[in-house]
């Protein structure tokens, strides 16, 4: 399988937005009172809404890229790794903030990146519980859509085009609920804060690539999947996601098992250097 492009990306989002979209309906198919769940051996929840997005996800994207590897979260818990990851794949998060859905929040998320080298070059996000999708591919801008889900139908359309905004003198400052450190937080202590806020899913990255927020820092480890659309999305728009000294983020470290130590996501990259102490 050759590597998909940027511009074959942007051949196929259309296709991945209504993958999502269809996977978004079937997050919300039982009320998150209801639905069924258990712990994974990292003691984190799974949910049967988790497995069922990640079942539309899998079935759609081969059938989309026949042969391209898909590293997905709830699969690779299964012990399900696939091969080839030098090349394209891509990388999944059937339901990100589980958390958050068990708890009723709407910040949760249905994400699908596109990797290739090593690099995330198209990203979709979507919200179902907010009916809003982001989406973007490297070199071809990001837009935001609105998401309409009915009767167990989901729909994506409005693309409007979106943009970081320039870093204000006092910025707003995106950070996990569950995952925030005393490193991110002496980070934190050192910036021009203006506004602070917590969310439980990657929409943090959608919040920068739309301009409602100029930097998410994260220097506990995450996964891959977690983030993958989230940067190819807020790139495409125009901000960057680096490591903590400011080096650039790799995917596809299965023998790392996918793990992130930890990284600086920035609507303005002009103000990365400083940051990183460069």
């Amino acid at each position: 399988m050759q590597d998909i492009s940027p511009q074959q990306a942007e051949r196929l989002i259309e296709e991945i937005t209504a993958l999502a979209a269809r996977a978004s309906a079937a997050t919300l198919a039982v009320p998150f009172s209801a639905v069924e769940q258990h712990t994974k051996g990292d003691l984190s929840p799974v949910t049967a809404a988790d497995e069922a997005a990640e079942a539309i996800i899998l079935e759609g994207l081969e059938r989309l890229c026949p042969g391209v590897p898909v590293v997905a979260e709830e699969s690779v818990a299964k012990g399900r790794i696939p091969a080839g990851l030098n090349g394209s794949f891509f990388c999944v998060d059937p339901l990100d903030g589980t958390k958050e859905f068990l708890a009723g929040r709407d910040e949760f998320t249905v994400n699908i990146a596109l990797i290739t080298q090593g690099q995330p070059v198209a990203g979709v996000i979507a919200a179902p519980a907010q009916g809003r999708l982001w989406r973007g591919v490297v070199g071809f801008g990001a837009t935001r859509l609105r998401l309409k889900l009915s009767g167990g139908v989901a729909e994506a359309y409005g693309p409007e085009v979106i943009h970081p905004r320039p870093a204000p003198v006092r910025i707003a400052v995106a950070t996990s609920r569950t995952h925030l450190d005393d490193v991110t937080e002496a980070f934190i202590a050192r910036l021009p804060v203006g506004k602070r806020y917590m969310c439980g899913s990657s929409v943090k990255f959608c919040h920068l690539a739309e301009g409602d927020a100029d930097i998410y820092p994260r220097f506990s480890p995450t996964c891959e999947w977690d983030i993958a659309a989230g940067c190819a999305i807020l790139s495409a728009a125009g901000g960057a996601v680096v490591t903590p000294a400011g080096d650039t983020l790799r995917f596809g470290n299965s023998a790392g098992k996918f793990r992130i130590p930890g990284f600086i996501a920035i609507g303005d990259p002009r103000g990365l250097p400083a940051l990183c102490g460069r």
